[in-house]
């Protein structure tokens, strides 16, 4: 007979009881080790927060800066006469510990070489922060002791991308100027970081190296080159503005038809001598005219392409015909697999076209076609810029996508080939070998 309490030995109601103060309800209770352990961790962790920034501030602050003096090969004299010094002490040997004593004054006079402040006015100074590919790039640094007492000679390093230039600096009286120029290969498109400037002091054997940044990095934007289209080439642009389309309009400037009148039209366009004459009302119909609307498809997939020459050759394409259409004011979209680019102004179009950078890829020029479609869909004339390995059909497949009434064209760049025209059902095809010849192709898609 049960009455509802517990029929168990003193030692099992004990064990259930204790068992409740970790478990209740199905559910670990608050003095379940787990939980203890979870509130005792984040207990120590908010109490140690403040005290490990601390730490970490004066390791960064004090302790790092006299650390990263120390170059590799320093460490390991300064490992080696530990070493030497211990093994001579427990084996008696004093060759070791003659070498231990040696190497360990090595270091200490290597002390005397960083020891010091140097007191200089550095200006990095670049001619211009923009060139295209193959122009010059010429930029100087002037050096000035601002110090009160005269500065030994000493030697300062400027990064250059992925080099460093050094300057030799000679001893140098307060307030006397010393001037370098150098100059920048700019053979590739690329954008090159400048700087910062720095000093260098260091010892004979390069034990130790103490090193303070004068500037700030700048950089350095090596354009694409990019032709400038005259003449008839230009002329194939600017013809595009105001070309009539196949929609209607109530009021535009092509004149189209005459219809009749239906509430709501705009009176101003009743046509009075044929409403007199048919005895009803007469309404003019238009063609609504496009304003040019330029959309580049660039393709950046490096497997349509040849070879590294063939993508720069499409991206100077893009640039050109792009420059062209911002410096007659046109409205004008570029798009590669990676996203559009800037195209507010010509200097943000080229920055954005240096920093491309071509990688193999599932997304080909059909996709980009399609996406270009979707995302400009009230362009007037589309170009696509691809590579000699891009094949016909594709070319076909890409031209389906544009919607009825825009122009399309395609510029297939193929390393010295001449320059020639062909037509894919409605799409002009341009096959262009040299920038220079741009203009011919043009022409000719103007024929």
């Amino acid at each position: 007979m049960s009455d509802g309490t517990s029929t168990g030995t003193p030692l099992t109601r004990f064990a259930e009881r204790f068992r409740l103060l970790f478990h209740r309800n199905g559910r670990p209770t608050r003095l379940h080790p787990a939980a203890v352990w979870s509130e005792a961790s984040n207990t120590a962790l908010l109490a140690l927060t403040p005290a490990w920034r601390t730490i970490r501030a004066t390791w960064l602050t004090y302790v790092w800066p006299v650390l990263s003096v120390v170059s590799i090969l320093g460490w390991s004299v300064l490992a080696a006469s530990v070493l030497l010094w211990i093994t001579g002490q427990a084996f008696g040997w004093q060759e070791a510990t003659a070498a231990a004593i040696a190497a360990f004054a090595m270091f200490v006079i290597a002390v005397a070489f960083i020891l010091g402040r140097s007191s200089y006015g550095v200006v990095l100074d670049l001619a211009r922060t923009r060139v295209a590919v193959g122009d010059s790039a010429v930029g100087s640094i002037a050096v000035s002791n601002t110090s009160a007492r005269p500065l030994l000679p000493a030697a300062l390093e400027l990064p250059v991308g992925s080099t460093t230039a050094v300057f030799h600096l000679p001893r140098m009286k307060p307030g006397q100027i010393h001037e370098d120029l150098f100059t920048i290969p700019t053979a590739r498109r690329a954008v090159i970081v400048v700087g910062p400037v720095r000093s260098v002091r260091a010892d004979p054997l390069h034990l130790l190296r103490r090193q303070v940044l004068w500037t700030e990095p700048e950089d350095l934007f090596v354009h694409p080159r990019t032709v400038a289209l005259a003449g008839s080439a230009a002329g194939f642009i600017r013809d595009l503005e105001g070309m009539p389309t196949t929609d209607l309009s109530s009021a535009d400037v092509s004149f189209h038809a005459l219809r009749d009148y239906v509430p709501g039209d705009d009176r101003r366009h009743i046509h009075w001598k044929t409403t007199a004459r048919t005895n009803k009302l007469m309404v003019r119909q238009f063609e609504e005219t496009r304003r040019a609307h330029l959309a580049i498809s660039l393709s950046i997939n490096t497997e349509e392409y040849a070879s590294e020459n063939e993508f720069e050759l499409a991206i100077s394409v893009a640039g050109s015909i792009g420059r062209q259409a911002i410096r007659e004011q046109r409205e004008l979209d570029v798009l590669t697999q990676k996203g559009p680019l800037r195209c507010e102004t010509g200097r943000n179009l080229l920055d954005d076209m240096t920093r491309i950078v071509g990688a193999p890829m599932r997304r080909t020029a059909v996709d980009l076609a399609r996406t270009l479609a979707d995302t400009v869909p009230n362009a007037s004339v589309v170009f696509f810029v691809v590579g000699s390995n891009v094949t016909a059909t594709q070319l076909r497949s890409a031209a389906a996508s544009v919607p009825p009434g825009v122009r399309s064209l395609a510029v297939r760049v193929e390393a010295g080939a001449a320059p020639t025209r062909a037509n894919i059902a409605d799409l002009t095809v341009l096959t262009l070998g040299d920038l220079a010849d741009l203009a011919i192709v043009l022409r000719k898609a103007a024929a």
